[in-house]
Order: C-alpha cells, then structure tokens, then sequence
C-alpha cells in the first residue's frame, strides 16, 4: 500500500492508529522519514515523562502529562513564517516544535501508552484535549486548564466578536477528524511556502478523510487554478457552488464558472 492507503488502513483499525496514521502523512511528504527512529523516539519520550509522573490516579494524570511535555522542550511554534515541520508529526516529535495539533497528537499517544484517559476536542482555530467527563478542557501547549469562559475569549481573540462558543465547538475528535484536520493544516503551510504540488495532496486527502466543505473545495479549486488545470479546476468549483448556501458566494461561483474555458466535468 501507498502512504495514503497507509494513513486510511491505521483509522479503520480497532482502536484506531490517529498517531501512526499522522506518520503515513509525513511520510506522503518525506520519504525519508524513518519509523523505527520515530518509534525509539517515542518510547523515550513515554520514559522519561512516566518517571516524573506524580503517583496519582490515571484521571488525574493528563495535565501533569502535559506539564511534564512543557517542561521536556514540547512547545507551540510560533515563527513568523509557519513551515511544514510545524504539523509533520516526525519533525513535531524531533524539534518539540509544532502547532496545537502536533503537540495534542503526541501527548494522546504517550497519555495511551501510559493508559491516561484523554481525548481530543476539535475546537476552531486551536486544538485542545480534555480528560473524558471533564468540566474543563486542556491546552495542549503546556496544560493550562481552559474552562468555558477561557474558551470564550480564545474565541474572541481569534475570531472577533460575531463567533459564539457553542457546543459544536467542543465535540470530541474523532481519529478521522484529526487527520482530516491535519491535511487541512498542511494544505495551508504547503500553499504558503509555495509547494502547490504538496498542498494539493493534502488537499486531495482532505476530501478522502470525510466529508469536504465548500471551503474544502474552493481551497482545491485554487491550487488547480495555479497549476492551470482547468477541467479539475471546474469540478471543485461545481462542487462547492452545490455545497454553498451563500447567495453572495453562489453568484460569484457561477460567474467564475462562465469564465472558465469551456470543459466539461470530470466524471
């Protein structure tokens, strides 16, 4: 099997594979990327933060986990120009560099290898962990207990005012949902640092991870439209004007669409 077929296969196991999957991703991107390196990594990693565990009940464990990350170097990259390496898990794992997402995917291996209960909340704009039945969630940079109203203002900072916490925002993320997010994390620094080739694949896997939105599509249909593939182009742009409930963006797509040379969809 390919990367790709790789990185499906670990979510369709019992349990699901979410890290392993995430090293099939890298390894679309880098061929170089060594499992065996990536795994001794992992299993000094799981020693060295079971060591400086306090003796506490496992419930209790998942921010001391994450503190202890903290204090083992793991910590949000924050460049001013974002490069892959801050979502591709094997460089997240070797620099103690990444984005929230990174950082969660390597605490939720070692909290399961440590059999700590922790789960992922798939919450807009920063990727937060919680410990299941929990009143509060968890930053996967550092630990910092994050409770409704700290989650508001994460909110408010990062959206303005017209977004509203809502219960959507804090449903718990399934495997698929977090390699679904993970592409779309890397769809955005491929782009950015002018690699179209590596964002149309995350692009591309996006939609086979589950369900694609609109923006989903319009992301696909510009990267086609700067590598000049119309037809392809056209079909994501079809897609999204079905998708769209928009009037505005409706409008906007169709008058694209007429703009386009004239080629049938893909079928």
């Amino acid at each position: 099997m390919n990367p790709r077929q790789q990185c499906i296969a670990c979510l369709e196991r019992t349990p699901p594979s979410t890290f392993e999957a995430a090293a099939w991703v890298a390894t679309e991107h880098d061929g170089q990327v060594d499992f065996r390196a990536v795994r001794d990594q992992l299993n000094a990693l799981e020693r060295s933060v079971s060591a400086a565990l306090p003796s506490l009940p496992a419930a209790e464990l998942a921010q001391p986990l994450l503190r202890q990350l903290a204090t083992l170097g793991f910590q949000q990259d924050d460049a001013a120009q974002p490069k892959p390496q801050a979502a591709l898990i094997h460089k997240v794992l070797e620099r103690r560099r990444g984005q929230p997402l990174g950082l969660a995917m390597v605490a939720l291996e070692i909290a399961r290898r440590l059999e700590i209960p922790l789960e992922g909340v798939n919450f807009p704009g920063h990727f937060l962990l919680r410990v299941p039945g929990a009143d509060h969630s968890l930053d996967p940079c550092g630990g910092r207990r994050l409770y409704p109203k700290d989650c508001r203002e994460l909110l408010l900072r990062q959206f303005g005012a017209q977004m509203q916490l809502n219960a959507e925002h804090m449903q718990t993320a399934t495997p698929a949902a977090m390699l679904q997010r993970l592409s779309r994390n890397l769809r955005y620094l491929h782009q950015l640092n002018d690699d179209l080739i590596a964002a149309l694949k995350d692009a591309t896997r996006v939609m086979e991870l589950g369900q694609a939105n609109t923006s989903d599509y319009l992301a696909r249909a510009s990267l086609y439209q700067h590598l000049d593939c119309p037809q392809a182009e056209r079909f994501d742009l079809e897609h999204a004007l079905m998708l769209s409930e928009d009037p505005v963006q409706r409008m906007r797509l169709t008058q694209r669409l007429v703009q386009l040379p004239g080629v049938g969809a893909l079928h």
